[in-house]
Order: structure tokens, then sequence, then C-alpha cells
């Protein structure tokens, strides 16, 4: 049996949490089964690895154009595969396109879904409606649909009420807890200007409309004076995204000190550092179909604030390995918060809590870390994977 797996992201150009998935999926399916991986960017050096780069001819195009070019590219590479598993709707199309001509079966991986993601109009303009189309009719088409959640299961089914609920499976994402783990290197946190003395509040994210950046930064303005906030944050949609973010981070730096803001990337080793001098992880999503972020602040043994929306809920155990703030959102897909003021005042109070006892936020720390080790292991999470594609394979 041999697997090809399909994602625009694999180290090392990775900037979100489906890089890191497939990475570690790679990983652990490996051990049993001949993967293949077929990726976008620059040539990768590890075997049976292939990157694509888009045509000269769309170069400048929309890119969402520019990702179908890549895509037909794959696609034509696949047709030996035993079976084609997708991730993420720039990488769909190639599945969708081999399994329509070479009769090879096709898994998808949702890791965010786009008809929920409205916001991405601001980043592709009339792109958006085509990656929702290469979304939608791959979905619909596909052998077998993993969620890496159960709350992602749930908006899947309702944004494709089409698809057959059985055709539907939900693996969790996971960490290795022997690669994330309580790291300690004073040179490291004084390189990035980090305090160890202070209590510590830390956001890991994209800076996109998803992860709830604006309510954060409200947020903030509300804890104690002697909290350091540390802002990984970078990868931003769009300029003017970029722009409100960075003037947002200005606005709270001309009130308090130890606002530090890290825009570029972060190795895993510095990450474990940043996040072991931490008192509290925050995720404050309004969309989130898990949070590997959340995962890998757990296996460093600090707790998370994080929103109860989508599967966060599903990694997070409220008053055990961290709280949980409660949001009503519009329906509309936005993810919106009926009431923002309350939103914001709720996770204020919630990183407070977690703030102002040293002790408890040790506890809950302690227990993130087990949970992570014991929940979310990624042998285990590799096995379920392969149980799907043996159950599309004799289906």
């Amino acid at each position: 049996m041999r697997i090809d797996l399909v994602s625009k992201e694999y180290p090392p150009e990775v900037y979100g949490g489906a890089g890191v998935h497939v990475a570690e999926l790679v990983s652990a399916l490996r051990k049993s089964v001949d993967v293949r991986v077929h990726c976008f960017g620059a040539p990768r050096d590890e075997p049976e690895t292939f990157a694509y780069d888009v045509p000269a001819e769309l170069k400048s195009a929309n890119p969402a154009l520019a990702t179908l070019g890549v895509d037909l590219a794959i696609a034509d590479a696949l047709q030996s595969a035993t079976l084609v598993h997708s991730h993420t709707w720039y990488a769909n199309e190639a599945g969708r396109i081999a399994q329509l001509m070479y009769e090879i079966p096709h898994v998808v991986t949702a890791h965010s879904l786009e008809p929920l993601r409205p916001w991405k109009s601001e980043q592709l303009a009339g792109g958006y409606r085509l990656s929702s189309e290469l979304e939608r009719r791959s979905f619909e088409s596909a052998n077998a649909v993993i969620a890496v959640s159960h709350g992602m299961r749930r908006d899947i089914l309702t944004a494709y009420p089409h698809l057959d609920p059985d055709r539907v499976h939900v693996v969790h994402n996971g960490i290795d807890v022997e690669k994330w783990k309580p790291t300690i290197d004073e040179s490291v946190a004084a390189r990035y200007g980090v305090d160890l003395s202070r209590p510590t509040v830390m956001f890991v994210g994209r800076i996109t409309r998803q992860k709830g950046l604006t309510y954060l930064l409200r947020a903030l303005t509300e804890l104690p004076r002697d909290v350091q906030i540390i802002l990984c944050a970078g990868a931003p949609d769009t300029n003017e995204i970029r722009a409100e973010f960075e003037a947002g981070v200005a606005a709270l730096s001309s009130q308090r000190t130890g606002v530090i803001w890290i825009p570029d990337h972060v190795s895993r080793h510095d990450l474990c550092v940043l996040l072991t001098a931490s008192t509290v992880f925050v995720c404050p999503s309004i969309y989130e179909p898990l949070g590997i972020v959340n995962l890998e602040a757990m296996a460093c043994g600090i707790p998370v604030v994080g929103t109860a929306t989508g599967g966060i809920p599903e990694v997070i155990v409220d008053g055990e390995t961290g709280w949980l703030v409660p949001i009503d959102q519009v329906s509309d897909g936005t993810g919106t918060p009926l009431d923002p003021d309350r939103f914001v005042a709720d996770l204020a109070s919630a990183l407070v809590l977690a703030l102002s006892d040293e002790s408890t936020a040790a506890r809950y720390g302690e227990a993130a870390r087990a949970r992570a080790r014991e929940s979310f292991d990624w042998t285990s999470i590799a096995a379920k994977t392969l149980h799907v594609y043996s159950s599309v394979l004799s289906g």
C-alpha cells in the first residue's frame, strides 16, 4: 500500500497547525506504510517528498488560481498511488482529480472550512469563491472525510449537508511530548527580552480574523500592570490586518511595560522556552477546529485559557487543565461574538484568575502535560488514520 499525502505546507515551509499535523502524521505513518509527500514550494531534501512550484504563467495570478495550477501538476504525479490523502482546500483538488482520472480513493482531512472563514475574501477577493467551490466538491466526492474534532465534524455536516455522515470520521490532532516539553534556557529568554520573574501570558498564532486578536488586545488592557505579555504573531492574511494588529500592540505598549511582540518564525526550542517561562497560554480564537498550539502549550506544562468554541473544549478540561471562556456567536460563519464586550470581559477575567493563583496554574499545567501525553499521542492518531484508510480500501 502506497499512501500519497498532499499538502500545501510541509517542513521547512510550515506556518500553521495543518502543516504541523501533516509533518507529524507522515513521520508516524512511515513506521508502518509507504508514504509519499507532495507539497508546495521549494524542493525538499527528504526522501519520497516532492515539491511543486506555481507555474510561471500563474505567478502573478490570484492565489486561488495559482493554487489550482500547482494541484494540476501534483495530480499528474499521483496515478500510481493506492490512496490519496489531501489536507486543506489548497491540496484537495489534486486528490479529487486523481480520484476522477485514476479511480484512486481520496481521503480529505478538514483542518478548517472555507464557509466558516468568510474574512478570507479580504485575502483572496474572488478567489475565495473558487476556494470554497474547490473545497465543497472535494468533500462531497471524497471516499472519507476526517475531522480533527467532534466540533469540526458537526461543522462539516452543517456546511455540507449532502455528505453521508458515515463517511465523516473524527481523528484528533496530536502532539509529541518528547519534542514539546518544559525547557529552561535563560539565554533564549534574554534574547527575546523576557523577564523570568514576572507573571506572563503568551499567545502563539497567525494574524488572522479567526484567532480573535482584536478581542485579546482589548482583554489584555485589563490585566494587572506587572503581567508580562508575549505575542508570537506573524504570517498576516493581509497588510491591512497586520497594520491593524500592529496599531493595537503599539496602543497596548503605550499603557504598560513588558509587551513583547515576536512577528518572525520561532523555532520549536525557543517556543518551548517561552512557553515554559509563561504562567498561562491564551487561545482567544472565534473559530478553531482544534488548536495544535493549545496542545503545544499543554505539553510544555502550562495551563490554557481558551474560547469554548469549535474543538477547543475537546482539548482543555475546564477547571483541570485550564479555563474555558464562554462565547455566544452569530450564525453567519464569521464567529463574531453576539456580545463582544461580554466576551472580552470574560476573557480578561479568566486570565486574571489564572495569573492570580500561581499554585493553581502550576497544578493545572502538570495536569495539562499529562493529558497531552495520554490523549493526543501521534502513534495512536496514526493508527486511527490507518483504520480510516483500511475502511475505504475494503469498502
